[in-house]
């Protein structure tokens, strides 16, 4: 007989918690969605549209008492972890959207806390199921470009003005910026497929007018394994470079444009469609060498599968779909950075 869904409870419901989260619990039988909380009330009319029945409460403390399995923190960067924390102490397992937290200590304190209390924790590191970043882990796994040297990744999103909302006024001490926005996604895909890091250079910039933190980012990454990572984010970017582009001693891969996912989830499309998470073959990115290239057909994208790992590890089945441990490392990797930007800056500023 199959088990009563687990009971969920989403904390915000801007694009993460609608788009990334509900629709994909709301999808997954493993699941139902009991309560989002939200003080919008646009966002509460919304929540109650895209789900019947959905309970909507306006403080995260009135869902302390209804029992539930798990809990989604979406709501702003500054309150992953303190959030996180009451829903551990709680009773529940909790699932942080990215950056777990704003500093690597908050996030390991939160760590610690989950295993002192015995409760899954995980992090949704979505980005571990675009389809194009799973066709780069056969390549990289199977041997298909050689021995790689070099990894590059950019999420360059065209935003030139600011947007209303929390990530328009926060500052990077509160989680604001590109880099805890995009940053936690490039850094663990890099980690994911490259292992620890012993070098870290950056260049960090704010360059649309009004912006209160970073928006034009550049990290170097150098992995004990030899291989360096190059990862660039930006809002700024009017044509943007290669999604990946990943060079072997044997060949290379190229990829334009994003996972489709996003895109799909936001207008609705069911993760049970069959063009789900598919792109069409002239999207596919290329593998060769020079002139001798040919298309690379992109795997299909899986973001349902975070949730029924998820699913598992709350049933007691199975490990967390991401152990926390590794986000903390991007943490340690992004406050690196800033480290060395800032380093670099005030190098710049003397020798001139």
């Amino acid at each position: 007989m199959r088990p009563a869904p687990l009971r969920v409870g989403v904390v915000g419901y801007g694009l993460a918690g609608r788009v990334f989260h509900a629709s994909l619990l709301a999808a997954d039988d493993d699941f139902v969605l009991d309560s989002v909380v939200t003080r919008s009330p646009d966002r509460a009319a919304q929540a109650r549209a895209d789900h019947e029945g959905v309970a909507i409460v306006g403080d995260v403390d009135e869902l302390w008492g209804r029992d539930l399995d798990l809990v989604v923190v979406a709501s702003p960067n500054e309150t992953h972890a303190p959030v996180a924390s009451a829903a551990l102490r709680a009773g529940a397992g909790v699932v942080v959207d990215k950056p777990i937290a704003t500093s690597a200590a908050e996030a390991t304190a939160l760590v610690e806390l989950a295993d002192e209390l015995g409760r899954p924790l995980s992090v949704y590191q979505n980005r571990r199921w675009d389809g194009d970043f799973l066709t780069v882990r056969r390549l990289v796994g199977d041997g298909a470009l050689g021995d790689v040297a070099t990894f590059e990744s950019r999420f360059e999103p065209w935003k030139p003005r600011n947007r209303a909302g929390w990530k328009a006024s926060a500052t990077a001490a509160e989680g604001g910026g590109i880099l805890f926005d995009l940053g936690p996604h490039l850094v663990d895909q890099a980690l994911t497929l490259f292992g620890p890091v012993v070098d870290v250079a950056a260049d960090i910039r704010t360059r649309r007018p009004g912006s209160a933190a970073d928006d034009d980012v550049f990290v170097s990454l150098r992995h004990a394994s030899g291989v360096v990572s190059r990862l660039w984010m930006s809002h700024v970017a009017a044509l943007p470079g290669p999604r990946f582009r990943v060079l072997g001693s044997e060949a290379a891969y190229v990829v334009d444009g994003l996972d489709p996912q996003e895109a799909q989830l936001a207008s609705g499309l069911s993760p049970h469609d069959p063009d789900y998470g598919r792109v069409e073959p002239s999207r596919y990115g290329v593998r060769g060498v020079g002139d001798d290239v040919r298309p690379e057909p992109t795997e299909v994208g899986r973001y349902p599968a975070f949730y029924r790992g998820m699913a598992a590890a709350l049933r007691g089945d199975g490990p967390v779909p991401v152990d926390p441990r590794d986000s903390v490392a991007a943490l340690d990797v992004i406050e690196r950075a800033r480290v060395a930007a800032e380093t670099r800056t005030g190098e710049a500023a003397v020798s001139s």
